[in-house]
């Protein structure tokens, strides 16, 4: 029997999935995991069920039949029997997105009681779902004592060919753990033809589905109907044995009081069973409960009450539940709701558009605005949009707060196709913020720019009660304002908008945690471009304390701007584990390669610089010029900059490195910052090429603003032969240790190598060792490089055992010491090799131990070995050490 939705451990706890809801912020609809529970006139075959239960010894199961071949009641009466654990799960055209899709699925097994399936965690994007996540749940499902069966209904409802490659990935990792049943009216576009090669598919179709004139005449006896073996076996080749059309015509003729001669009738003079059961089924009906039928068959699902509020009457409760007891098509959804058989909706939808040519539009109207006040956001849109009232449709989703989605990942693919159909038409407030929404979320701040000033003259004529829309273009001013480097005009919309929030209710506010978030991300970008770090990092950390999937993109955005901090005030090792950590909450909700990621990429790509990991660093700022889902602000786009010009001076590609230096970021105000490493990339760049004056006097300018430009100016001041200018430089310098290490460690060398100029080789000795001591906790390697032969003469390799060099050092560089010994390495086995590797990629246990096909107690036992053998304790320590030996 199928057991309840209570874990096998007796764990209530929540999941993964904030208060049961979906990734678009939507709660769980229960009715997609509720079995469907055959009516009283289902009839059991035997033979169908003895099918699936031989099914059971393979993994994959396809019960492929046409509409209304009995196919979800079959599988719904042969799972009731199961004594093991059945997930659940109708799948529903609305929601063919990725993240949607496993979303629901984890949340089937999650009801089911499948162990351990709350930890795996849960999509937070509609459009996408991580491999780590697939990886997890198959090593989850692969671990289980007992199989679990999953039944996918209505799959044909599933066109993405993604998600069928995930399902595959899932269904083939999972091994014994999982058998998975699938109800579908078309070929699902999963690798079928290896699953029949391999003899672990089991096909039930339409064939097979098909009533036989016995089991056809079984079938009209439960509903009171008595055929001759003639009639029977007549009918039965006139429908081809579908089981819908048989269930038809036995509730037509017993309305009829010859019921033999009616199917007779029916077998010879009719030409389409859909046309005659519609004009048969439905005038059988009294008129008013036919005037319903066609009213909600332009609804997906319907509740009485909105049933009442098409048809404009008090007792659709009674009638639709009359209908469903009496199986005519109208299925029971639970909680009172209920829907309509999909083909006799489509008839009745079709019949409605003939019989009723004008009113469809004004049901949907009707619909959008009952669920306005009571229903899902998505189906009030879809109504309205239906009902082609752009204005309410696009006042609906002002009102509701919901513009912020456009830029969260929630269902901004969805917003924009179906705004898209937008008349250019329509006016008003709301359209235009509409539009500009969908502008900037495209990346097109030309053409958003015209509707925020159209909105913004309309709201200033409109009073004072349009809180939400203001609250809208507030937030859309921000992220204008970060978009072409205008602090001002941002710190001034953020200010506008923390007033509004005053103005609208807690329970909006509450419900929509993005629009903070978002702005907040803004405004920390705009003062970042401003060079304002501790008022960057204050909106930016408020932006990033968020949790869960609503406001994941901006925490992302804001972890990896604060890490650009991090690293522009010379803490490398800080600003890699902010990187990280947004990539790992990427990760956790789905989202990689998400808008963040272009600049966390940049990042790392710089901090690979700083430690002469150059192969990698180009591999990271790779990533980091794909191409974007939105626009880059200037911040990102002065990141990618730096990281670019810091790796082609790395590579001496001079003349690349100061072209690269000398371009300049587009933005209404200039960067501080930015300008000041434009400057050092020059300065360094003529230094490589022996012009240390030029290098002096390109630093004129950014002298005393930033650390890191005084001690770049003070290097060339040494190499202009002036070291008292330099030290005097470096004695300027702010005490305390506001600057990183990436910076102090290129201070000491420069301050030791000026000392090694006026003959106190002992105080250099001393500051090369503080420096190399700085640079080996941050892993710094570019500084030694850049320093020239003295280093090397002015130390004995043997006195510093630690000293923080690669293989093959560069001519005028520390030569490598201290090097692990290879016998570390080779006592690695291919397996703990393997297992390294990826653990280098972040991946849990589960998830290696699904992809290299053991179990995850054989991974725990070669991590424990790994460990061993380097001589760590921890994962991050393992990786680093690997790095060290080159093993990575």
């Amino acid at each position: 029997m199928v057991v309840s939705a209570v874990s096998e451990r007796g764990d209530n706890s929540p999941g993964p999935t904030a208060a049961g809801v979906d990734p678009l912020g939507d709660p769980f609809l229960r009715t997609r995991f509720a079995v469907p529970v055959p009516p009283a006139t289902f009839l059991r075959r035997e033979r169908l069920a003895e099918h699936l239960d031989q099914a059971l010894a393979t993994p994959l199961t396809m019960v492929n039949g046409g509409a209304g071949a009995g196919k979800t009641l079959l599988v719904a009466d042969w799972a009731a029997q199961l004594d093991q654990p059945v997930a659940w799960f109708t799948a529903d055209a609305a929601d063919p997105a990725p993240g949607v899709f496993w979303a629901y699925l984890l949340e089937a097994l999650r009801a089911c009681g499948a162990h351990g399936i709350r930890g795996v965690g849960c999509p937070a994007e509609a459009g996408m779902v991580d491999h780590g996540l697939l990886a997890r749940l198959a090593a989850q499902l692969n671990g289980r004592d007992r199989p679990v069966t999953v039944v996918l209904d209505e799959y044909d409802r599933v066109t993405d060919p993604e998600i069928a490659d995930q399902l595959a990935f899932v269904l083939h990792h999972a091994g014994q753990g999982v058998h998975l049943v699938l109800v579908t009216r078309t070929e699902p576009t999963l690798p079928l033809h290896r699953y029949r090669a391999d003899g672990t598919l089991t096909e039930i179709r339409d064939a097979e589905l098909a009533f036989t004139p016995e089991e056809a005449a079984a079938l009209l006896e439960l509903h009171g109907l008595r055929l001759g073996d003639g009639a029977a076996r007549a009918l039965v080749e006139r429908t081809r044995g579908w089981a819908a059309g048989l269930r038809l015509c036995a509730l037509a003729a017993q309305q009829s009081s010859d019921p033999e001669t009616y199917l007779k009738e029916f077998e010879a003079g009719q030409s389409t069973i859909a046309d005659f059961l519609l004009a048969e089924v439905l005038k059988r009906q009294p008129a008013p409960t036919q005037d319903l039928l066609l009213r909600v068959s332009v609804l997906d699902r319907f509740c009485p009450d909105l049933a009442n509020a098409l048809a404009g009457r008090r007792d659709a409760g009674p009638v639709l539940a009359e209908l469903h007891r009496a199986n005519a098509f109208v299925e029971d959804l639970g909680h009172s709701w209920y829907r309509l058989h999909p083909l006799f909706a489509e008839i009745l939808a079709a019949h409605l558009r003939v019989r009723f040519p004008h009113l469809e539009p004004e049901l949907h109207r009707r619909a959008a605005e009952w669920l306005r006040h009571t229903g899902p956001l998505p189906e009030t849109l879809a109504h309205g949009a239906a009902a082609g009232d752009w204005r309410f449709t696009a006042r609906t989703l002002v009102d509701d707060l919901a513009i912020g989605q456009f830029f969260t990942g929630l269902r901004s693919g969805d917003l924009g196709e179906l705004f898209s159909r937008m008349p250019p038409g329509t006016t008003g407030p709301d359209a235009d913020l509409v539009r500009a929404a969908r502008e900037l979320s495209d990346g097109d701040l030309g053409h958003a720019r015209p509707h925020l000033e159209h909105a913004r003259r309309d709201l200033g004529r409109a009073g004072s009660d349009r809180a939400a829309a203001r609250l809208g273009l507030a937030l859309l001013d921000t992220l204008a304002a970060r978009l072409t480097g205008s602090p001002g005009r941002a710190e001034h919309a953020a200010r506008t908008a923390r007033e509004l929030r005053q103005d609208i209710p807690d329970h909006l506010l509450a419900k929509h945690p993005e629009l903070a978030a978002l702005t907040q991300t803004h405004l920390g970008a705009a003062r970042l471009w401003a060079g304002r770090f501790e008022d960057a990092r204050a909106a930016l950390s408020a932006a990033a304390a968020g949790s869960d999937g609503a406001t994941a993109l901006p925490r992302e955005e804001s972890l990896t701007q604060l890490a650009l901090i991090d690293y522009l005030t010379g803490w490398p090792t800080r600003a890699e584990r902010g990187v990280l950590a947004a990539l790992t909450d990427a990760d956790r909700f789905s989202l990689a390669g998400a808008t963040g990621s272009g600049l966390g990429h940049a990042v790392l790509a710089a901090v690979a610089v700083d430690r002469d990991e150059l192969g990698e660093a180009q591999a990271l700022l790779d990533r980091a010029t794909a191409p974007q889902p939105v626009p880059r602000d200037p911040v990102t786009a002065a990141g990618l900059l730096i990281a670019r010009a810091r790796l082609q001076l790395a590579r001496g590609e001079v003349r690349a490195a100061l072209e690269t230096g000398e371009s300049s970021v587009p933005a209404d105000v200039p960067s501080p910052w930015a300008e000041a490493h434009s400057a050092l990339v020059v300065s360094a760049a003529h230094l490589a090429e022996g012009r240390p004056e030029t290098a002096v006097k390109a630093l004129e300018d950014v002298v005393g603003r930033d650390a890191a430009c005084t001690v770049a100016a003070a290097r060339a001041h040494l190499a202009a032969g002036d070291p008292g200018t330099a030290l005097d430089l470096l004695d300027a310098l702010p005490p305390g240790r506001r600057s990183g290490p990436a910076v102090t460690v290129r201070a000491l060398l420069v301050r030791a190598e000026a000392t090694v100029r006026q003959g106190d080789h002992t105080t250099a000795r001393r500051l090369a060792a503080r420096a190399l001591l700085e640079a080996r906790n941050e892993r710094l390697l570019r500084p030694f490089r850049e320093t020239g032969p003295w280093l090397r003469r002015l130390l004995d390799p043997d006195a510093f055992p630690r000293l923080p060099a690669r293989p093959g050092p560069r001519s005028g560089t520390v030569p490598e010491a201290g090097r692990p010994s290879a016998l570390v390495v080779d006592r690695l086995s291919g397996r703990e090799r393997d297992v390294l590797q990826r653990l280098a990629l972040m991946m849990t246990t589960e998830e290696i131990a699904a992809d290299l096909f053991v179990s995850v107690n054989t991974v725990k036992t070669h991590l424990k070995s790994v460990y061993r053998k380097l001589g760590v304790n921890r994962r991050n320590e393992a990786v680093h050490r690997a790095r060290e030996l080159r093993l990575l």
